[in-house]
């Protein structure tokens, strides 16, 4: 059995471990992560980064867009590097332009430009307009739009049928109830 000692020694040789692990297509010095030239995508990305990350290099890589949530968990994040990604500027690329207007220094981020769709090709990211953006998302998304309001018409309609019908109700039991009141006395 191992004593208080001992098994103090062998929390210690696993704490370096339990307090940060670089991801394996990455390579780490300190509170750095450097995953740039390793031709990463939004699908082999890391999912997530340890909390105390205050640096990420993901340039010199595929990547079109960044996962949404990735940042938001790393509150020492101070650096990020992106440079030289063939960015699609879709829908997915709204977590990203999102998180670089938050912050305070863009200027390493203003030349950040969109490879595609061809009508933003070219055109920096920090200065895109949502709209331009939700112009180039799929057909889909407007389709789901399109059956929302009409849910929502049909609920209001609906919603004013039974109104109708309450009033009707009630119209009608407060004349029941004024007959009912002349013919007891």
């Amino acid at each position: 059995m191992m004593g208080r000692r001992e098994s103090f020694l062998v929390f210690l040789s696993m704490l370096p471990v339990a307090i940060f692990q670089c991801p394996e297509t990455c390579s780490c010095t300190g509170t750095s992560v450097d995953c740039s030239g390793q031709e990463l995508n939004v699908t082999t990305l890391p999912r997530r980064f340890v909390n105390t990350i205050t640096e990420i290099r993901l340039s010199n890589n595929k990547l079109s867009a960044i996962p949404n949530g990735l940042f938001d968990t790393l509150h020492q994040l101070r650096s990020v590097s992106l440079d030289n990604n063939p960015w699609t500027c879709d829908c997915n690329i709204l977590y990203l332009r999102s998180w670089l207007l938050k912050q305070e220094d863009r200027s390493p981020y203003k030349h950040l430009t969109c490879s595609s769709p061809a009508e933003l090709q070219s055109r920096r990211i920090l200065y895109l307009t949502e709209d331009e953006v939700i112009a180039t998302c799929d057909d889909w998304y407007c389709r789901i739009v399109l059956i929302c309001q009409i849910a929502l018409v049909v609920f209001i309609v609906v919603q004013a049928i039974l109104l109708i019908f309450v009033i009707r109700f009630l119209r009608r039991f407060e004349a029941l109830s004024e007959e009912a009141i002349r013919s007891s006395k």
